[in-house]
């Protein structure tokens, strides 16, 4: 009987303790400030900085993380440079022709086609004029590189949808259908 005494009590006492804390307030806090840092916004005024601005510019010259600076200008000197001089440096076996395949098809064979003759659904509907076939260019895995990372004439630039690798599938692929027309 005394051990249901002492199971009730110790039943007891463990429902009062934990019936009596409040969840919604934190406990002690050690450095608050750390926890509940102060919020600023975005860009407003601030005596942190000597401009008196929160929002700052990158530093000059930085680089952001995973990127590599692609060194060809937009203009036809830096076209003409990249077709003569651009290699790419993939190494053979990370080439990898079905990815290169599927985004070809993703996004050049839309105009250009899948075969690469200039025939694609946007050039058949004349939606585009003037879609180039591969076989009548002279072109290099360095000049589609650098189109497809600026673009040119009517074709837009697609280095916001593929990197820099996915790039260069794309123009090992292109060469391959260059070389199958």
């Amino acid at each position: 009987m005394k051990a249901l005494y002492k199971i009730a009590l110790l039943v007891t006492a463990y429902a009062g303790f934990t019936s009596c804390h409040d969840t919604s307030a934190p406990n002690y806090q050690y450095f608050p400030n750390m926890y509940e840092s102060v919020g600023y916004e975005t860009y407003s005024e601030s005596a942190a900085f000597p401009n008196g601005k929160e929002g700052q510019l990158p530093a000059k010259g930085s680089i952001p993380r995973g990127f590599t600076p692609y060194e060809y200008e937009n203009s036809p000197a830096g076209y003409d440079l990249a077709k003569a001089n651009l290699t790419s440096p993939l190494a053979p076996e990370d080439i990898d022709e079905a990815k290169g395949e599927q985004l070809f098809t993703i996004y050049c064979a839309i105009c250009h086609g899948d075969k690469g003759d200039g025939k694609g659904n946007l050039a058949k509907r004349e939606k585009f004029a003037g879609v180039p076939n591969y076989k009548d260019r002279v072109i290099t895995e360095g000049s589609i590189f650098h189109v497809v990372t600026y673009g040119l004439n009517m074709m837009g630039s697609h280095a916001n949808q593929l990197s820099q690798e996915e790039r260069w599938q794309v123009a090992h692929y292109v060469m391959k259908l260059k070389s199958e027309l």
